[in-house]
């Protein structure tokens, strides 16, 4: 009698936002034989494995389950961080690893010394890649913000045009002859933004 556990397939996708689409990566996990009870999602940023639906995941895996994913960057965007848990994965936890636009990463396939060897350094390789696209995104960003205060564009929450009986209603409540709700309420301000335009 054959006790040995069924291997099960497993399929991850990630964006970064919620405005970003998952499906080209279902279509793509789906054609690679993952059915949809087995797939996991997340939108959240590849900086860390802190992602609740990738957590899910790693829970159900068992040793001699496969784990496919459309892209290295999916997996993950720290070179560091991506090392640790596909090591972690494929060497403790036992289980194959498949990146569908990179055949040469896909355990499944590695026979012997050679094959292991180059699918580690192809892994290396694109791990350093994707962070190094993280860092660049992020560059960037600092770089738009940066362009857009030097236009005059302001971030943050728009300033608050104050009404005009406020400057009296401010005066009223420093010198104590009027309660901050009193005060608030008598130029039609909630308390909490009276009290922050107060103390500014």
């Amino acid at each position: 009698m054959n006790d040995k556990p069924k291997q099960l397939i497993y399929g991850y996708a990630r964006v970064s936002t919620t405005e970003q689409n998952l499906d080209r990566q279902l279509i793509a996990l789906r054609a690679a034989g993952v059915p949809d009870s087995n797939i996991y999602a997340d939108k959240r940023s590849g900086k860390d494995f802190n992602r609740p639906a990738w957590k899910r995941l790693v829970r159900k895996l068992r040793a001699g389950d496969v784990l496919v994913v459309k892209s290295i960057d999916r997996f993950g965007r720290s070179y560091d961080e991506i090392i640790v848990e596909w090591e972690w994965l494929s060497r403790q936890k036992k289980v194959h690893l498949r990146v569908l636009d990179m055949p040469l990463l896909d355990t499944t396939a590695a026979q012997g010394l050679l094959a292991v060897f180059i699918a580690n350094i192809v892994l290396q390789i694109l791990s350093f890649v994707a962070e190094t696209e993280r860092q660049q995104i992020k560059a960037r960003q600092r770089e738009g913000i940066a362009a857009a205060r030097a236009r005059g564009v302001r971030f943050g929450r728009p300033k608050i045009k104050l009404p005009p009986e406020f400057s009296a209603a401010r005066e009223n409540y420093l010198d104590r002859r009027q309660s901050l709700r009193s005060a608030a309420q008598s130029c039609g301000l909630p308390q909490t933004t009276f009290w922050r335009s107060c103390r500014k």
